[in-house]
């Protein structure tokens, strides 16, 4: 990924890259956790290529991006991901886009997808519907389903935090194997996204989601009102192709009827052969090719 830039956007000093023509059509590519935005490294260029302008943030608590205000909270729920992305749009004078993501960032990219259709063009979303339902969070699924998310269960405790926080390295990377059993991603890929995680906040930022998200802690009163509105589930109504990876190992591909009540307008469902969680770093052909179908339709 070429050079990054610097814009202050909402509560946050967001670092991003900005590729492709300035009059292209636009694009924003949202990473997940535990990434960053070296997931689009191979996904960028055949976008450029097309002409689209190309914009890929990174995170709240990920590589360059920090809190403007020591005071504000170091939140990682779901209406602070939708709103950190609107306020970068906003910033960036952008007044509609394709939308593109997985993960959180596939996250963000739903919650304005879904409260805020003006500003998306299309919506990329890898596992469909990616606004959590918290009020019905704490009703076990299967054991097979929980058994997945042993690492969420982990970051509720303080033992999880101390240990995110002195083996971040090993407990993501462990994370990128299960998640994705099919990728080989090399010690140098693994590498070049692993400084995006020393980020000052990672850690707050993501106990905090994987606490707030089963009800566990307060979200940031700021974004009560984010809050409530999807909690109603609001449907999605721009068009959308959505992803499953057939090997996701935190995710287990499912099919487009499993969630079709939660798009009101035209969406593709497409299960991937041979990919995991990670999409768009795994099969960016296949990924870039979704994005521009939007894009020119």
């Amino acid at each position: 990924m070429h050079a990054t830039y610097q814009i202050d956007a909402g509560v946050l000093n967001v670092g991003y890259a900005d590729l492709g023509p300035a009059d292209g059509p636009v694009v924003f590519l949202l990473h997940g956790f535990p990434y960053d935005i070296q997931a689009y490294a191979d996904v960028t260029p055949l976008l450029v290529q097309a002409g689209c302008r190309v914009i890929v943030p990174y995170l709240r608590g990920f590589g360059s991006t920090r809190f403007k205000d020591a005071s504000t909270p170091r939140s990682g729920e779901q209406a602070a991901l939708g709103a950190d992305l609107l306020a970068l749009m906003d910033a960036l004078q952008i007044q509609k886009a394709v939308l593109a993501g997985y993960d959180w960032g596939g996250r963000a990219a739903c919650v304005v997808a879904a409260l805020w259709p003006e500003r998306c063009q299309g919506l990329v979303s890898c596992n469909s519907y990616n606004i959590q339902n918290i009020a019905r969070a704490l009703e076990p699924a299967a054991p097979k389903r929980e058994h997945l998310l042993w690492y969420q269960y982990y970051f509720h405790s303080e033992r999880g935090r101390a240990g995110l926080e002195v083996n971040r390295n090993e407990l993501t990377q462990l994370l990128w194997q299960q998640w994705s059993p099919t990728w080989s991603f090399t010690d140098e890929q693994f590498a070049r996204t692993a400084p995006s995680l020393d980020n000052p906040d990672f850690v707050d930022v993501v106990i905090h989601s994987y606490r707030h998200r089963y009800g566990l802690v307060a979200g940031d009163p700021a974004f009560v009102d984010i809050e409530q509105r999807l909690a109603e589930q609001p449907p999605i109504c721009v068009p959308s192709i959505t992803f499953d990876g057939a090997d996701d190992g935190v995710n287990p591909a499912l099919p487009a009827v499993a969630q079709a009540l939660y798009f009101a307008g035209p969406r593709d469902h497409r299960v991937v052969a041979g990919a995991g969680h990670n999409v768009p770093q795994e099969v960016p052909e296949i990924f870039a090719k979704a994005v521009l179908e939007l894009v020119r339709a």
